[in-house]
């Protein structure tokens, strides 16, 4: 059994980073405004250290103007480039180096906040933003190590912080930026992927519920046609039994009543379904619900078993409501479970006064071990074979890793737990799916 795959490339997209709007970066740094003004006054005026009061004002009042200018100019609502956000959070970088400069360099213990711009950058842009930022807030600060005005201090002596403890400053600063980059960058990348898989789950629920729903559709539409049909045949054979038998167009005719009585039986096929819209017909035992998912899959060189009966050997089987998010998880697994067995799978259906479980087995290579702690998470996959050093074959499907994250998705969202295993020596595959039967079982008879 292998990890399953859903072709739909439109969310391949792990490495994909979304645009910035500009609102948010206006907002980022109106709030860098106003924590700078506070800072810069009330270290002023409160606390009595004198400051560079003008040229630091004037620094804060230049990035106040700057958002003036972007909000005037664009749309909040509009998202700018990579490139365009990488410029506007660089900025950010040297306005805030250029405040520490006029008060202590990295002595300042607002010297922290180079980290804010990267992480910002890490969540949204791509890498090559994030490294440039980067640099240039490593390069910043290694300066403001070097160059800066002193700290403002009270008394006639000058605070001066030994180049030891400094050193340890700007280690622990470049530190923080980078831990804290990788961080921010490999959560919004486990965000991002498990949002587009999340949204390739709900389309193909959504392909399964329309397909119930053109079984609907072909069911009226075989009721609607049966009337006319049978008139048409009824007037055939009045014309046939009107007419000499020696008539020109008497074979015709016959055509025509054998035509209509085809039509008759292939509307009579499509009928079926209407029992879809039958109250009885939306439940069905969990062998049967087994079985049509199995019948569509035999015929090929894999021996199919189907295996159905009580833990306690008393209790009676469940009963299901039809649920198109029960057929595709189940099914998906059973098709994967055919693709790598040797010979042969088995499909045990046991159940008890409280539980229902579905354990799906093949014979094939097992689960390969170098991604089995990650099986179910999306777009993992071993295509075209276990395990990465398996031989590609041309043409052959690769995959996006969906199918299984999808089909353990639906069916935990129906209440059941998916436990995945591997045989004796990693020989063999096993999924085993458990509801509570309360869950489940609706109790209807079939």
């Amino acid at each position: 059994m292998s990890v399953p795959i859903v072709e739909t490339s439109q969310f391949a997209t792990r490495t994909t980073y979304g645009l910035l709007r500009l609102r948010t970066l206006v907002r980022l740094r109106w709030l860098a405004v106003i924590g700078q003004s506070a800072a810069v006054l009330v270290v002023e005026f409160f606390l009595g250290y004198h400051l560079p009061l003008s040229s630091c004002l004037a620094l804060i009042a230049l990035s106040a103007w700057i958002n003036v200018f972007l909000a005037l100019r664009w749309r909040g609502s509009q998202r700018v480039s990579g490139r365009a956000a990488a410029l506007l959070l660089g900025y950010d970088i040297l306005q805030l180096a250029g405040l520490l400069y006029l008060t202590g360099g990295l002595e300042n213990p607002f010297a922290i906040l180079f980290l804010v711009p990267v992480t910002v950058s890490a969540t949204s842009l791509p890498m090559v933003w994030t490294v440039s930022l980067g640099l240039i807030a490593l390069v910043c600060s290694s300066a403001l190590a070097l160059f800066h005005r002193p700290l403002p201090w009270s008394g006639a002596e000058a605070f001066i912080l030994p180049h030891l403890y400094l050193g340890g400053l700007w280690a622990a600063i470049v530190c923080a930026t980078v831990f804290s980059a990788i961080y921010a960058r490999r959560i919004a990348e486990e965000a991002r992927m498990m949002s587009s898989a999340l949204q390739a789950t709900e389309l193909v629920l959504a392909r399964e519920q329309r397909l119930s729903a053109l079984d609907g559709l072909a069911a009226a539409a075989a009721h609607e046609l049966g009337t006319p049909l049978a008139t048409i045949a009824l007037v055939a054979r009045e014309l046939k039994r009107e007419l000499p038998k020696k008539f020109t167009h008497a074979e015709d005719i016959d055509l025509l009543i054998s035509q209509a009585a085809r039509c008759r039986e292939i509307l009579a096929r499509l009928a079926v379904p209407e029992q879809l819209s039958d109250e009885i017909y939306q439940y069905v035992g969990l062998e049967a619900m087994l079985e049509d998912m199995v019948a569509p899959l035999r015929g090929s060189d894999v021996a199919i078993v189907v295996d159905a009966k009580p833990m306690d050997g008393k209790s009676s089987p469940p009963t299901f409501r039809r649920n198109p998010a029960i057929t595709y998880g189940l099914g998906n697994l059973m098709e994967n479970a055919i693709d790598f067995a040797a010979s042969r799978v088995e499909v045990n259906a046991r159940w008890s006064q409280t539980l229902v479980s579905v354990t799906m087995t093949d014979d094939g290579p097992g689960f390969d071990q170098t991604i089995f702690d990650r099986l179910g998470d999306p777009f993992v996959t071993t295509r075209p074979g276990y395990g990465s050093a398996a031989p590609q074959v041309d043409g052959e499907h690769e995959g996006m890793g969906l199918g299984l994250f999808i089909a353990k998705t639906l069916l935990e969202r129906s209440g059941a737990s998916v436990i995945l295993t591997n045989g004796n020596e990693a020989k063999g595959a096993s999924v085993a799916i458990t509801w509570q039967r309360s869950l489940v079982d609706v109790g209807k008879p079939v």
